[in-house]
């Protein structure tokens, strides 16, 4: 099946999905919108913010050997 209008490939596994009374979109089914959900989680996904802003070190005050830093969503 080709892209057509009313159809879209899948952002995580690229099965053809018909956009109209679709409760997953952009994805074809739940499967595929938790894994999307788990890589921002994971921090696979980021958007980063522009330099200088929010470098300041939270755990400062802290001893950080037990933390681990995330990267910014």
């Amino acid at each position: 099946m080709n892209e057509t209008e009313d159809t879209y490939n899948c952002p995580i596994c690229g099965r053809p999905v018909r956009y109209e009374d679709n409760p997953f979109r952009p994805f074809c089914s739940r499967r595929c919108k938790m894994i999307d959900l788990g890589a921002w989680l994971k921090g696979d996904y980021y958007i980063p913010g522009a330099d200088g802003e929010g470098d300041t070190d939270q755990y400062e005050d802290r001893d950080t050997d037990d933390l681990v830093k995330r990267r910014p969503l």
